[in-house]
């Protein structure tokens, strides 16, 4: 009962379109040098959408900053990308305070038939918070990229917001596994969808 009203919950806040290649688990609360190995699920809804996996590897470095770096393909006219993102914590969550972060992703990708290169930088601001005996990290993030086309020589800037939440699962036997949904919804030439994934402990 529990994981059916935590499942409610999340989709609950999914409720728009949305879609994110990912703010990941950057602003989950780790311990430092804590590695995880994610499984990730894609789908794009708008234009050239596809389903598709990604892989993830997440390392805390210290208190302030972890890392993250990945690898993905899909279906449709999104189709592969290759992706390596930072995240710098500017304020911790604590007590009534949200937890502020900036991060930074730089991607290579090929979508409609041709290769870019990106870059991107992401303010996010998230709070833990209780359901039901089970703590859960709801995040909102306003990805703003800017995309290099090297055939024509040409760039194009994207927004984003990205809704979506992180947690250990709330299933018993699967505790010690963190699970994340969340969304993206198109405010400037993006896309829509939605994204999820399970994240094994390396350590």
């Amino acid at each position: 009962m529990k994981a059916f009203r935590f499942t409610i919950l999340v989709l609950t806040l999914l409720s728009a379109e949305a879609y994110g290649f990912g703010t990941g688990y950057s602003s989950y609360p780790l311990a430092p040098n804590k590695r995880l190995l994610s499984a990730e699920f894609t789908g794009v809804t708008s234009v050239g959408g596809g389903v598709g996996v990604q892989g993830r590897y997440t390392q805390k470095v210290n208190k302030q900053v972890s890392v993250d770096a990945g690898l993905g393909i899909s279906g449709g006219k999104r189709t592969s990308r290759l992706f390596l993102g930072a995240d710098y914590m500017i304020i911790p969550d604590y007590s009534k305070q949200p937890r502020i972060s900036v991060k930074g992703t730089i991607m290579n990708a090929k979508d409609f038939g041709q290769r870019r290169n990106s870059i991107a930088f992401a303010p996010t601001i998230s709070k833990g918070f209780s359901f039901w005996g089970t703590e859960g990290f709801p995040f909102l993030s306003l990805p703003y990229g800017v995309h290099l086309n090297s055939d024509n020589n040409s760039y194009e800037t994207t927004l984003n917001a990205n809704l979506g939440m992180t947690g250990n699962l709330p299933i018993e036997g699967y505790r010690h596994l963190t699970g994340s949904i969340e969304g993206s919804i198109d405010l400037k030439d993006s896309y829509t969808g939605i994204f999820a994934s399970v994240t094994f402990p390396l350590n």
